[in-house]
């Protein structure tokens, strides 16, 4: 059986030697955290600072702000190797990290991404994303996985953008880009949001619909979604599901679906990702953060009447 750790050290091998990233050396252990710090307040906090420019009261000005989230980890360098993403004229302009174990079915697993502003709208984030899968593939491993903050829209968007699947919400919302998975989009045609994936044959083919009945969900399968491969079946759901979240659509199909979300708590359903989403931005208000999201809620008062007239309250 094949090492996945090998597989592993051999990516991140491949990673170090390429021209667009750069493995950040001893010594930048203290860069590399307030890069990472001015990523965590933009996110949270929405503010933009100048990592190369924190004092050391401003940075603990910002970690007290963030609390918990903004905690600095000693010792992270020992569980991922961190790497500087670099311009054409190998300038500093961002970072990225990659585990050195794999995650989910032995992917690779990607966090710290992050572009300064001023380098932005060039490529080189996706180019550093791009840099990832390539080596990750091509010592046998499946792809990259990585973890995003509903509460970072902008982020959330990105990933969808560049083609990232949703497999799962436990904590965090979960992407993955694997070559079992096809490239996809979501276009809204007649009043619905249809997902299609991409065929060599047939071209983009649609597998997922949804639309609106009222204030709930309509979730219509073509006979392509129910023949495509398990890959593919497991999770488009939940993909059509975030960017239902994201346009600010109905994600519940009627009250009994809603009384069951728990059930896909992880992942799976609309009716989860519309669960998980309520609890992500009831924590990120009850740590003071402000949400500004899309996300509509479900029509509780309403949910509730229904319940009760069909005797399942």
């Amino acid at each position: 059986m094949r090492s996945w750790d090998a597989a592993v050290e051999r990516a991140q091998g491949r990673l170090a030697a390429g021209e667009r990233l750069r493995a950040a050396v001893e010594g930048e252990e203290r860069r590399f955290a307030l890069w990472d710090l001015a990523s965590l307040v933009e996110g949270e906090l929405g503010e933009v600072v100048d990592p190369d420019g924190l004092t050391p009261q401003a940075e603990r000005a910002w970690r007290e702000r963030l609390g918990e989230s903004g905690r600095e980890w000693p010792g992270g360098e020992l569980y991922r190797r961190r790497y500087w993403i670099r311009d054409d004229r190998a300038e500093v302009v961002g970072t990225v990290a990659v585990d050195n174990w794999t995650k989910g079915p032995s992917q690779l697993a990607v966090s710290s991404l992050y572009v300064g502003p001023g380098a932005r709208g060039r490529g080189l984030a996706a180019g550093a994303l791009d840099e990832v899968y390539a080596a990750a593939t091509a010592e046998g491993l499946p792809g990259f996985r990585l973890e995003a903050h509903w509460t970072w829209q902008s982020a959330v968007r990105y990933y969808l953008r560049r083609g990232l699947w949703v497999v799962g919400w436990k904590r965090s919302l979960s992407l993955a880009r694997m070559p079992q998975l096809p490239l996809h989009r979501v276009r809204e045609e007649d009043g619905r949001l249809v997902l299609l994936v991409a065929d060599r044959q047939r071209g983009w083919v649609p597998i997922l619909a949804a639309g609106q009945e009222g204030r709930w969900l309509r979730l219509d399968e073509t006979a392509d979604y129910r023949g495509c491969d398990g890959w593919v079946h497991e999770y488009a759901r939940s993909t059509l599901a975030l960017y239902l979240a994201l346009a600010g659509w109905p994600m519940v199909r009627g009250p009994q679906w809603w009384a069951e979300a728990w059930r896909w708590s992880d992942a799976g359903e609309p009716e989860g990702l519309a669960f998980k989403i309520e609890q992500f931005e009831q924590t990120a208000r009850g740590t003071g953060r402000r949400v500004v999201s899309p996300y509509r809620p479900v029509p509780a008062p309403q949910a509730t009447a229904q319940l009760a007239d069909s005797g399942d309250g």
